[in-house]
């Protein structure tokens, strides 16, 4: 099925004004499929346009009283012709229900096989599930009726009602993009609260109950904390009626911000322990989407390549929000070392692009741009413009957008001519440079007598301005800070520390270089610097040093064990493991060799954390993912772990992972875990445990590359636990498989895990020049999905990336 240009859209936007859909869903055969009917109510000022279905049988049509042959449905769009001043389009189809999280999703609950149901309408998907005219300009109100099972509860965009056993109705909604349309039914358990007048619910599966409970003031409390902010901040309320988080079942994102009912990945509902950031994380997705019920939802991009006008929005605010108005602090070092590292990788690498694109992709490409541009960077930039303009006039500006362009769309040049409104100056150019151009700036510190010169770099003609803090800091702990404005290619700062440290506050996008006198004081001095931001930015100098093999992988990683036993942040802990876990060791540096000290590093950290604390439990997830004392691992598992650390399901099969790749456990182990744990979360850890066993590749493999009915987090699951430094000898057989097998899965599978999917399985510890050849030809062919050639470029980067940091510092 052919994608959505934007001179389709533009010209079915100004062909047609929507009035009104009402959608009828029954939902009452057990089976795979169901039935969805539009009644759709529009103007046309043209006699033909075309109205988007993808259906496993499309039952009948009927334009204005007469009956259509079904027939004519051609690559999901049926052509509309004889089209009146006023029309009535009545579309009755019957859908398959989804397993890859798009389209309307249907998931059976391993642990007491509940049957739940979502709709997930972004890009492409609303089309999968009920008939529209689907692209974001064309909004219009919905009214839904639902036919279901009697146990079952249903929940949406509008007000839901049971008006009869099985039978639910929707209130009609304020107009609504087809993309955040949604519908969730099946035996949820709910909980509901208030907030200023407006009824907050919390839902999940039966399994999932507990837990939820245990956690729902927790986000009662951030909601509520949220809504009190953006109402100081917005002169417009929340405008959608009933707020609820629904916590879904193979979700292939974070969240999805439909309004009134956003949905969220149901792993955000924990079921052991958890540390202080995964818990801040979560609260900032459920501030991220809040944010999009302005930003997103009230008023919505033109077209996607304004995506940023909602994804950058919502991961500014969420950082803001989240720290100006919750409970949770450090979200802004949080986005520093996750984030915004994140983020300067996707913008280093082939398939960067701008902020604001001046190229308009189709719908299905457009996905591909869900990444640390539209989100990190963005946020970055809007947070660098509203320190720049000041809150009196971004806010004032923001709030113009908003009243202006209300239920319906706006684009770039819009929301700038209200901030210049509003009293910004020279915003044309800020955006030429900031939102129109990709790459990033260099910024170099060197030494001189009188202090550093820092020096400015640029992979384009772009001269983009830095605002940015200089801090100096000394071995005996002292420090020192100064404020520069960098407009010109270099500027002399008067700190002469130890360490010196461009844009300690990190206040900027670029990349930042250290000189050599403070890399031989990093060391000691890093322990000193008690902000967590400004290391952050000191590790992302390293990270991004070490990637451009600037930087020893080994000095890197000596730095990590010197610095790691006075690291107190639980984010910073994490985010470095993981960096060395699937960056450094087997793809910098020798898997065998360099793997110990890693492990002895964590072993000594876990030694000296406070028992039960954030610090203590990824320290000890890092400790689990590196060692490789077997014993030690299976002493764990028989209530032999660290005082205060609960050994709950999710630890219990991490160490199983572990042991399974150390050769220690089998198959009988992991069925035996299994049997201890017959969750939906169980059968997905089983199958990442299982992709790593030596005699279960095959069959993990053939899952992945062929099979479509398997649910999403699954998929993923298999995918993650497949590929493995400390196997590469039982892998290596199926690295040039991938170049030859991976673009058949665009056959039985769409959407987003496509490229979710192809990223996991890249073979990225197979560091081998003779596989650039065969990544070159599947990113060239015009025939695979664009979200796994977009993958296979990343990857490929990537892959140039290790060979010349290995010919570097080792001479291989």
């Amino acid at each position: 099925m052919r994608a959505l240009t934007v001179e389709e859209a533009r010209q079915r936007a100004a062909d047609l004004d929507l009035r009104s859909y009402e959608i009828a869903f029954d939902l009452t055969d057990p089976g795979d499929t169901f039935v969805a009917t539009s009644r759709i109510r529009f103007e046309a000022t043209s006699t033909t346009s075309w109205v988007d279905v993808k259906p496993e049988r499309l039952i009948s049509v009927e334009l204005n009283g007469q009956s259509l042959d079904p027939g004519a449905l051609d690559g999901g769009r049926f052509p509309l012709t004889g089209l009146q001043p006023e029309n009535e389009l009545v579309v009755t189809a019957e859908m398959k229900y989804s397993t890859d999280g798009e389209g309307l999703v249907r998931s059976v609950d391993a642990a007491d096989g509940r049957v739940y149901t979502y709709g997930m309408s972004s890009l492409e998907s609303a089309p999968r599930y009920f008939p529209c005219f689907d692209q974001p300009d064309l909004k219009a109100p919905y009214t839904v009726s639902v036919r279901c099972p009697e146990d079952w509860v249903v929940l949406g965009n509008g007000a839901a009602r049971r008006t009869a056993p099985g039978e639910w109705a929707l209130a009609g909604t304020k107009p609504l993009s087809t993309y955040f349309v949604t519908l969730v039914a099946g035996p949820f358990h709910q909980i509901r609260s208030e907030y200023d007048g407006i009824p907050l619910g919390l839902a999940c599966r039966q399994s999932l109950a507990e837990h939820l409970e245990r956690d729902a003031e927790d986000l009662f409390g951030t909601t509520r904390e949220a809504f009190a902010e953006y109402h100081r901040m917005f002169r417009e309320r929340y405008p959608f009626g009933e707020y609820w988080q629904v916590f879904v079942p193979d979700f292939n994102l974070g969240a999805m911000e439909n309004p009134g009912c956003v949905t969220f990945a149901d792993s955000l509902v924990f079921r052991g322990q958890a540390t202080e950031a995964e818990r801040s994380t979560r609260a900032r997705v459920v501030v991220h989407e809040m944010a999009h019920m302005w930003f997103g939802d009230l008023v919505t991009m033109k077209w996607w390549n304004d995506m940023w006008l909602n994804e950058s929005f919502a991961e500014y605010m969420a950082h803001r929000v989240s720290e100006d108005a919750t409970s949770y602090t450090g979200n802004w070092t949080d986005f520093a070392f996750v984030r915004k590292w994140w983020g300067l990788v996707t913008d280093q690498s082939s398939s960067t692009h701008p902020v604001a694109p001046d190229t308009l992709k189709d719908a299905r490409q457009s996905l591909d741009d869900f990444d640390g541009i539209s989100y990190a960077k963005g946020a970055a930039v809007l947070k660098q413009l509203a320190k720049y303009l000041g809150d009196e006039v971004f806010l004032s500006g923001v709030n113009a957008h908003l009243n202006a362009h209300e239920y319906g769309n706006a684009d770039l040049h819009e929301f700038i001519e209200k901030l210049t409104e509003a009293g910004a100056h020279d915003l044309d150019t800020w955006s030429e440079q900031w939102l129109r151009t990709s790459g990033l700036d260099t910024i170099t510190a060197v030494r001189t007598a009188a202090g550093v010169t820092l020096h400015r770099t640029s992979p384009d003609s772009s001269r983009r301005m830095h605002k940015l803090s200089v801090g100096g800091y000394d071995l005996d702990g002292s420090a020192a800070a100064v404020d520069v404005v960098l407009t010109g290619d270099s500027v002399e700062v008067a700190l002469g520390n130890d360490v010196v440290v461009p844009d300690a506050g990190d206040d900027t996008w670029a990349k930042i270089r250290l000189d050599a006198l403070s890399l031989s004081h990093l060391a000691g001095v890093l322990p000193t610097i008690a902000d967590g931001t400004t290391r952050a930015v000191v590790w992302n100098s390293v990270r991004d040093a070490v990637a451009d093999a600037e930087l020893d992988p080994r000095r890197a990683l000596e730095l990590f064990t010197a610095a790691l036993p006075h690291e107190s942040s639980d984010v910073a802990v994490g985010s470095l493991v993981q960096w060395l876990e699937n960056r450094v060791l087997g793809r910098y540096l020798d898997y065998d060799e360099y793997r110990a000290p890693t492990a002895g590093a964590l072993g000594d950290k876990l030694a000296t954390t406070a028992p039960g604390s954030s610090l203590q439990l990824v320290t000890a997830r890092g400790l689990i993912a590196t060692s490789d004392d077997a014993d030690l691992l299976k002493s764990w598992l028989d209530s032999g772990a660290p005082e205060g650390l609960e050994v709950d399901a999710d630890l219990r099969w991490a160490l199983v992972l572990r042991l399974v790749r150390l050769g220690a456990y089998g198959a009988a182990e992991i069925d035996a875990e299994l049997a201890r744990d017959r969750s939906t979360e169980g059968v997905n850890h089983a199958a990442r445990c299982r992709a790593a066993l030596p005699d279960g590749k095959e069959a993990a493999w053939t899952r992945i590359m062929t099979d479509p009915s398997i649910g999403v987090k699954e998929l993923l699951a298999a995918a993650e636990g497949f590929w493995h430094p400390g196997q590469a000898a039982l892998t290596a057989p199926y690295v040039r498989r991938f170049f030859t097998d991976i673009p058949r899965t665009g056959e039985i599978r769409s959407g987003m895990v496509l490229g979710l999917t192809a990223h996991r399985m890249t073979p990225r510890f197979a560091i081998d020049p003779e596989l650039i050849p065969l990544a070159e030809a599947l990113i060239a062919d015009q025939s695979v999905v664009s979200g796994i050639r977009r993958q296979t470029a990343d990857y490929l980067d990537e892959l140039r990336r290790a060979l010349e940091v290995r010919r570097t510092f080792s001479g291989r």
